[in-house]
């Protein structure tokens, strides 16, 4: 490890000054020979110049070199309320999220839980600036007519 940073907050401007995401966390430590820095209890809020945010966090993150991968681990959560106030909320226990492509993936089983009802299934492929999940396998829901 050559650094570290207690409660380090990241932020990301788009070209037209709009934030792109910010990323918190309670503790940052670069690990030099890798260049992957580790994150202690991540909570990322990915924008893309939109006006509710999705919000993502774990209890643990590595993110890559580069910082376009960031690899979320144990209890992941990523919550969105749409403009009716109605929220979205998602569980794994690992994810790969890609900020700049607001794209996240994960093989593991997840659970999301929406104002129609709960869904669960193994491996999704979110696709967050379209608000639209791909769900991979074993799909089950429980949903409610209004």
């Amino acid at each position: 490890m050559d650094f570290y940073v207690i409660n380090s907050r990241t932020i990301q401007y788009q070209p037209d000054g709009k934030r792109n995401y910010e990323l918190t966390a309670e503790k940052l430590e670069h690990i030099k020979a890798s260049d992957i820095s580790l994150l202690t209890r991540p909570n990322l809020h990915s924008y893309r110049g939109a006006e509710l945010p999705w919000h993502i966090s774990s209890e643990r993150g590595e993110v890559s070199p580069q910082g376009e991968e960031v690899e979320l681990i144990d209890n992941v959560r990523i919550e969105r309320t749409d403009a009716k106030g109605r929220p979205t909320i998602i569980t794994t226990s690992r994810m790969t999220v890609l900020p700049d492509k607001d794209y996240a993936e994960t093989g593991q089983p997840v659970r999301i839980v929406a104002a129609n009802g709960v869904t669960t299934a193994t491996g999704m492929k979110a696709y967050l600036n379209e608000s639209r999940m791909l769900l991979l396998s074993n799909v089950r829901g429980q949903h409610e007519l209004r």
